[in-house]
């Protein structure tokens, strides 16, 4: 065991964030992971509730050093002795129970609570907005954190992707807002109680551990019934789920805005569904860029901007895709319930520069540009892909993917859809399924021939091994083209090989193996 790091008090612990941040002041807590980006915010969220935190980290990071510095005690390595007597032991999903700290704990009857059970506490006496979906919950809660702090708000933020504009995907603001993404992967997202809640989407995943659709979106339906009293439901209405959501609670007496492509006429009922509704008009697409009017219109003929003067506002974004525009607009009706006014929240949500692995653009060589994507579900492939062709068309050249599926139990689960998606690409090199928790012996058909066969138009081929398929996604590119690495898995490292490839092509010299991206 590696002797703690311990520093004076600092200002962490007497920071005010809320009305009531003394809550917890009788408090300890020993977070297991302390240096991962969403853990250390929560160490800081609850220090800063005047609780004693301690942690854990297996490697150092500068999130680790930081903690440290401000006087919260760390340890280097997992060991037994490290856990505090009594304290309440934090972990999320990645902690094994052979974890030394997690066993000793459990051996001992300490309370162990999750990761999200442990920032809802921190989060009380804030207005806490959580962000779900199957997908763009990263984006729009970046979106959102990005907005706030441009106009001087400085919330808190625990979200799942770096905000390259910010630098990190975790930070403890001294206003009074929270936004965090709330993850419904392993249904932590109902340990919230949160004021505002935005849901993206509601379209099935982790069927895996949800077993159908039907139990997905009750777990959403439970989510919305976590608001607190008073609380803003915020759904889009582009997607089905979500406003089948939006619908029920509204049914129910919760409140309820939403938001999509079409204005209240589009809706149910020709009308909002709740209090108010979004209407998201695409006035100009580019390659770097979208325009757009954003409408919010109420349900009465009391217009519920009438306090602003401001009902129609414009937005320019500097990110291209409709759907980015649409998370955006999500983002827009937090802000203005928090309490922003609405041409200013529009004008602040124009700064977004995007989160990390959201169309992340990794370079060019021999004139190809490098995109890289954590897309991973049918709908966030197709959506990034109608991105691609107007990025690609404006360079005039094709659309080359490197798709890598992600879990077996997904592909195999949406592996026509998987297909179809990726016909929207010129060209596309899948190569073999990343495991993460599952294991092939389990799955002994699936593979990511699965989602090549299933390819329209002779256009996919399957390289199974990561860095061939690299390779060969590099070799089939050719100037103007746009190539883009598209998974949830690790390969988001290949970018790194397609553009030494790319690079050596163009006349560099190929270099060792850790040149191309490759271990020797």
């Amino acid at each position: 065991m590696t002797a703690p790091t311990q520093q004076p008090p600092s200002h962490t612990g007497s920071q005010q964030i809320g009305a009531d941040r003394h809550t917890l002041t009788d408090r300890s807590f020993h977070l297991i992971g302390i240096g991962g980006a969403g853990m250390s915010v929560v160490a800081q969220l609850l220090a800063a509730r005047g609780a004693r935190v301690s942690g854990s980290d297996a490697h150092g990071s500068p999130a680790f050093d930081h903690l440290a510095d401000l006087g919260i005690t760390t340890y280097l390595g997992h060991d037994a002795a490290n856990v505090p007597a009594g304290s309440t032991v934090v972990v999320s999903t990645a902690i094994k129970e052979t974890n030394p700290e997690l066993a000793e704990a459990r051996r001992r009857d300490q309370e162990v609570i999750h990761r999200s059970q442990a920032l809802a506490l921190a989060a009380q006496g804030l207005d806490f907005v959580a962000v779900a979906g199957a997908h763009g919950k990263t984006t729009t809660s970046g979106m959102l954190a990005e907005a706030l702090t441009d106009t001087g708000a400085d919330p808190s933020f625990a979200i799942g992707g770096v905000v390259r504009a910010l630098g990190s995907g975790a930070h403890l603001g001294s206003g009074p807002a929270l936004v965090a993404e709330a993850d419904e992967s392993d249904r932590s997202f109902l340990n919230y109680s949160p004021g505002i809640e935005i849901v993206t989407n509601v379209e099935p995943d982790h069927l895996d551990s949800y077993g159908s659709a039907g139990a997905f979106e009750a777990a959403f339906v439970d989510f919305a019934h976590r608001l607190v009293p008073g609380g803003l439901l915020i759904a889009c209405a582009a997607d089905p789920g979500s406003l089948r959501l939006a619908q029920s609670a509204a049914d129910e007496g919760l409140r309820v805005v939403t938001y999509s492509f079409g204005g209240p006429d589009t809706l149910p009922g020709g009308k909002p569904v709740g209090e108010g509704h979004v209407h998201l008009d695409i006035q100009e697409r580019g390659a770097s860029s979208t325009r757009a009017l954003l409408t919010l219109t109420g349900a009465t003929d009391r217009d519920p901007t009438d306090d602003t003067g401001s009902r129609t506002v414009e937005l320019v974004l500097t990110v291209p895709g409709d759907h980015v525009a649409l998370d955006a607009a999500g983002a827009w009706a937090a802000g203005i319930e928090l309490g922003v006014e609405p041409a200013e929240m529009a004008r602040a949500l124009g700064s977004f520069g995007g989160t990390g692995r959201r169309f992340e653009d990794r370079g060019q060589a021999d004139g190809v540009r490098v995109i890289d994507d954590y897309a991973h579900h049918p709908t966030e492939i197709e959506a990034l892909l109608r991105t691609a062709r107007e990025v690609a068309q404006e360079r005039g050249g094709r659309v080359l993917v490197l798709f890598q599926p992600h879990l077996f139990s997904r592909t195999r689960a949406f592996a026509d859809r998987f297909g179809q998606a990726l016909a929207l690409a010129d060209v596309v090199v899948v190569a073999d399924v990343y495991p993460a928790r599952e294991a092939q012996a389990d799955f002994p058909d699936i593979s990511g021939d699965t989602v090549a066969r299933r390819v329209p138009g002779d256009k996919a081929s399957f390289v199974a091994d990561r860095r061939d398929a690299a390779h060969a996604a590099a070799a089939l590119a050719r100037p103007g083209d746009l190539l883009l690495t598209v998974g949830a898995g690790d390969v988001t490292e290949l970018a790194a090989i397609v553009l030494a490839d790319l690079t050596a092509r163009e006349g560099a010299a190929p270099g060792s193996p850790e040149d191309r991206g490759e271990p020797a």
